[in-house]
């Protein structure tokens, strides 16, 4: 290979399909393996209509099998779907679902980063895309992974305050989902999703965060008011402006009020008098 020629990167395929077929072992059989090989293979000859039933089994779809012959994987790459033959008191099979499985995570008590204590749970959905790692590494897939979506949640949400919790939780999905996903490719878990399903705070801290949210829509309301009252003193004062400079627009001003006035079905009368000729008698009796 010359020496600036690129390497091609390795995609590792982790579908359901791929199998990692290029693994593929066969056992390697001592002489007492080879013995009871041997009379595994007798006993299926001499005892054929009866063995045959119980050395063959169906495997649906969805549905992968991990074979054993005297405590050791014949292969890893997995058996299936269809028809998988066994070797009577020989070969022992262990079925592995493909199908995504979804894990209701228990209600987890946190104390968040600003020191708010917390009930969270959380879905989690995910697969097994190797069969071979989660027979091999892993005693019980599903348990464990369980187990380590309510560690991973109770630490992930622990280093995040009360409003990010509330505020980001598609964020908080993905980082969960990319922590579990990591974890878990050893046991041949892709973990796909995490959904955040509930969210539950003591009822004082809902008071106080209720509290400290009305009165910032009160602040809110505030500052609108006093900006349209500014707005509504700098109109009045054109207004004032434009009346001082034409003594006949107050006059028409002060009709349009009284025609206003009466096309309401009151008692009230009114009767308009100059302020010129009462300033005349205020000055008459000083």
């Amino acid at each position: 290979m010359a020496e600036n020629e690129p390497i091609a990167p390795v995609s590792v395929d982790r579908s359901p399909e791929s199998q990692y077929d290029n693994e593929f072992r066969d056992i390697k059989l001592t002489g007492s393996s080879r013995f009871f090989t041997i009379v595994g293979w007798i006993i299926f000859i001499a005892f054929f209509p009866l063995t045959m039933i119980s050395s063959l089994s169906v495997l649906k779809e969805y549905e992968r099998a991990i074979i054993f012959r005297q405590g050791r994987i014949v292969s890893k790459r997995a058996q299936g779907p269809g028809f998988v033959f066994t070797l009577p008191w020989v070969d022992s099979k262990k079925q592995i679902d493909l199908r995504t499985h979804v894990i209701d995570v228990p209600s987890q008590e946190i104390l968040t980063k600003d020191s708010v204590n917390a009930n969270v749970n959380a879905v989690v959905f995910y697969r097994i895309f190797n069969p071979y790692l989660s027979v091999i590494n892993v005693a019980n897939p599903h348990s464990s992974t369980t187990l380590l979506a309510q560690s991973t949640l109770r630490s992930v949400l622990g280093s995040k305050t009360m409003f990010q919790i509330l505020t980001d939780r598609e964020k908080l999905g993905d980082e969960l989902s990319s922590i579990l996903d990591e974890a878990t490719d050893p046991w041949g878990i892709k973990v796909e999703s995490v959904e955040m399903k509930d969210i539950s705070i003591p009822y004082d801290m809902k008071r106080a965060m209720a509290a400290e949210a009305e009165a910032t829509r009160e602040a809110k309301a505030k500052a609108i008011m006093a900006n349209g009252e500014w707005e509504a003193s700098k109109n009045l004062r054109e207004a004032a402006t434009i009346l001082e400079d034409a003594p006949g627009a107050l006059q028409l001003r002060f009709l349009q009020t009284l025609n206003l006035v009466a096309g309401e079905k009151n008692h009230t009368y009114i009767f308009p008098l100059p302020i010129d000729l009462l300033y005349d008698l205020f000055k008459k009796v000083n």
